[in-house]
């Protein structure tokens, strides 16, 4: 640990005072990590966590000092295995990554509590910061071992903020995740910001950013390259902006699936503005079980985005049900209403490139499309498909039914 440094200046003849404080900082390599790729870090990782988050220095719940603390991680690579960083700690943490984080080659990452696939884990944590860094999720395996059939280890999130509050996640690259590359569950007040994924078209559910049960997440300046969702929305995800995404490949930002259970949280206030699709399999994205259930989605809005080769530009999908799967009436319970598409413009892959197909017990209410111009194949206008919507949407002059 490097110390607090605390210079200060007397001046006799006049009653003066300065000090100049720097914040404390934890380096791991103080701990014992070695950067070399081969040498277990877990235990310094989490060495080094413990004695930052249980500090009573730095600027302190409550205290107007500027101090803080700070986790530094070196340029080098450091191999580590399953990390749980918990909280609630004493002050603000910074997490400053130089460094390559590379997962433990293939264990099954469950443990005997039942806490199963994460790979680190940050919970109960409020003021956190985590700036810069590459994690590498070394998926390759898990994804071999899932498209075989065979009997595989349990796979890793690679990075999740569970229960945490007021986090900044700036700078940071994710590739090759086994799953999930980001998730925010049950968080408030996170802003993600110029944030790298990237990760193989046909990688399995490996989604770049997964928000749900969370509140106040703005997600801007990133790209995501994935096998699976760009970005994916979760039940009790409310007041979610996006702004300057760039999706492809991957399957698109996406509302759901929701309805999977008959009580679960609505969706409600997501923007997502100023976005770039390119080549990915579908764009601005709602999907939800043709299931009963008590949810909603509700005050959704995309705007100024822009569709390249994209397969489903815009689609609302009510009948999600793979394999049959107890959907005795084949129909959606969520409620959609008050979806806004204002200025899409591009190219779709698919001579259908607006696909609203609302649940026949909930239609859809509330649609509404202003300045919209997507071509087929950059040639001639693409057609919409429109069921189940309610009379007071305002819809393209190509839907059919």
């Amino acid at each position: 640990m490097d110390k607090i440094t605390l210079s200060c200046t007397f001046f006799l003849s006049i009653v003066f005072f300065s000090c100049i404080t720097e914040a404390v900082t934890y380096n791991v390599i103080d701990f014992g990590a070695k950067p070399d790729g081969e040498t277990d870090a877990t235990y310094a990782f989490l060495k080094a966590w413990a004695s930052a988050c249980n500090s009573g220095s730095g600027s302190g719940s409550g205290s107007d000092s500027n101090l803080g603390l700070t986790i530094y991680i070196p340029k080098g690579t450091y191999m580590i295995n399953a990390a749980k960083f918990r909280g609630p700690c004493k002050d603000q943490i910074d997490v400053r990554i130089d460094g390559t984080l590379v997962a433990e080659p293939p264990v099954d990452y469950s443990d005997d509590a039942g806490n199963s696939g994460y790979w680190i884990l940050f919970i109960n944590v409020d003021r956190l910061r985590v700036i810069g860094g590459t994690l590498d999720g070394k998926g390759t395996n898990f994804w071999e071992c899932k498209s075989s059939g065979q009997n595989c280890p349990t796979r890793a999130r690679s990075i999740t903020f569970n229960w945490a509050n007021d986090i900044v996640i700036d700078g940071l690259t994710s590739i090759n995740s086994q799953l999930m590359h980001l998730v925010i569950n049950s968080c408030s007040n996170v802003k993600v910001q110029n944030v790298k994924i990237i990760a193989p078209a046909l990688s399995p559910n490996t989604d770049g950013i997964h928000v749900q049960s969370s509140t106040r997440v703005t997600i801007t300046e990133s790209n995501i390259q994935t096998g699976d969702d760009c970005i994916s929305i979760g039940p009790g995800t409310t007041n979610l902006w996006m702004d300057s995404i760039h999706c492809g490949p991957g399957h698109g930002v996406s509302i759901g699936s929701l309805g999977r259970n008959f009580n679960e949280e609505g969706v409600e206030n997501v923007t997502l503005r100023n976005s770039v699709f390119n080549g990915s399999d579908n764009g601005l994205r709602i999907k939800t079980w043709a299931r009963p259930s008590n949810g909603f989605v509700r005050n959704i809005h995309y705007q100024n985005i822009t569709m390249n080769n994209v397969g489903n530009p815009i689609i609302i999908d009510q009948n999600y049900c793979p394999n049959n799967q107890s959907c005795p009436a084949q129909s959606s319970g969520i409620e959609i209403e008050k979806v806004w598409y204002e200025n899409i413009q591009g190219t779709s892959t698919t001579e259908v490139a607006m696909i609203f197909d609302c649940s026949p017990s909930n239609p859809c209410r509330g649609i509404k499309l202003q300045d919209v111009n997507l071509t087929y194949m950059n040639r001639t206008k693409a057609l919409s498909v429109c069921n189940n919507i309610g009379d007071d949407a305002i819809l393209p002059d190509t839907c059919i039914s």
